[in-house]
């Protein structure tokens, strides 16, 4: 990678599973160089349970613009490997629980003796300190202990329900890009690194910001839903499901008139969204009773941008949707085993210096010659280092 805003970055990704792998890829995605370093058994998320024979569809999903080695880091000499690394990079990325950096010698305080300009970022499952650090933090452990899966589902423990798709390890992984960008930028001015550390815990709370609020003398059952008017939603139709969102005066106006209910819009029983709530039980059945009249794409296109709203779809139209195209979102990677492959490309635009195209997630120690090469280490080196299962 040659351009981008992190051109000439070089990021070593010690990282496994989801919130690391993808922080990194983020950081690829702005142009990074990063190098991802994986045990001689492969990052778990390998081995998940896949649709995809021989691969992690999710793996392939959050990996891409990488290359990769393998290093058994718990032998001496991969370890020192992993150190002649550092001296050609700027940040490493671990997710490791808070314990095992330093049994393994490679913490932020040990190497920041030797590294002073390297950034050191860490995710962890609940943070560095407190009685549950070492605890193992996952995605859905975290949404249940946070209250996500509470406000996901009811209030009653029956309903409690799971956000699909790991939100906790996408944000913690943004917050970890961040983060590290931010250190970067400050690396700039001053010269030194430092150590950023964040946590599916910050990243549960972060997202619920707006329900994180609790006002002096109020009492702790009290609402903290963020859903206002209660007519947004996802409602049935002729045929299909459709969301509409119709919160401010304007949109409800909107809707009202497509939907041919132009009293409602009149009225003033409903003419906040605070009133549109409280009164949701009466116009509710108005609303979806006028929505049986045509299909959810029909609905779309006759609302055409007027009423925020869209039919509910299927990811697999995202690959050819025209908006994705338009925005060049998806890209078509080569894989090494699986051939050709359809994934998302990248998530931010920048209007000048554009970062090329990014790198197919890689294989297992797809570049370990290219990287120990790279270092100056020698072929012969390399075949013996093979030998003794140090790389792979």
């Amino acid at each position: 990678m040659t351009s981008g805003p992190l051109a000439n970055v070089k990021v070593v990704d010690l990282t496994s599973f989801v919130s690391g792998p993808h922080a990194c890829s983020l950081l690829a995605d702005l142009g990074a160089d990063v190098v991802k370093v994986e045990p001689p058994e492969g990052d778990a998320q390998r081995s998940y349970p896949s649709t995809v024979k021989g691969e992690s569809r999710v793996f392939l999903g959050i990996n891409r613009g990488k290359r990769a080695i393998v290093i058994d880091l718990k032998s001496a000499e991969g370890k020192a490997l992993l150190l002649r690394m550092l001296e050609k990079s700027d940040v490493l990325v671990e997710n490791f629980r808070p314990s095992v950096p330093a049994r393994l010698g490679i913490d932020y305080e040990t190497l920041r003796v030797t590294y002073p300009r390297l950034i050191y970022c860490a995710i962890r499952g609940y943070g560095d300190t407190g009685p549950l650090r070492d605890y193992p933090g996952y995605d859905q452990v975290l949404q249940s202990l946070s209250g996500m899966a509470a406000f996901q589902g009811a209030a009653t423990q029956d309903d409690h329900q799971i956000v699909r798709g790991a939100p906790l390890d996408v944000y913690a992984a943004s917050l970890a890009a961040m983060g590290i960008s931010a250190a970067l930028y400050q690396r700039a001015a001053t010269g030194s690194g430092q150590y950023v550390m964040t946590s599916l815990l910050a990243a549960a709370l972060a997202m619920q910001a707006g329900r994180l609020v609790w006002i002096d003398h109020e009492p702790r059952e009290v609402n903290r839903e963020l859903l206002p008017g209660r007519i947004a939603g996802i409602h049935p139709t002729k045929s299909g499901d459709i969301y509409i969102s119709a919160h401010t005066q304007r949109f409800w106006s909107n809707l009202c008139s497509y939907l041919e209910l132009p009293e409602l819009a009149a009225s003033e029983r409903y003419n906040t969204s605070q009133k549109r709530s409280d009164y949701a039980d009466e116009l509710i059945p108005k609303v979806c009773a006028a929505l049986k009249r045509r299909t959810a794409s029909e609905w779309v296109e006759l609302m055409n941008g007027q009423v925020p709203c869209s039919a509910v779809g299927v990811i697999e139209d995202m690959f050819a949707h025209p908006q994705v195209s338009d925005q060049q979102l998806v890209s078509h990677y080569q894989h090494k085993q699986l051939g050709g492959y359809s994934a998302l490309r990248r998530p931010v635009h920048f209007s000048s210096s554009a970062p090329g195209d990014l790198l197919a997630a890689p294989t297992l120690g797809e570049h370990t010659d290219q990287i120990l090469t790279d270092l100056g280490v020698t072929q012969d080196e390399i075949a013996a280092l093979r030998a003794r299962g140090i790389v792979s």
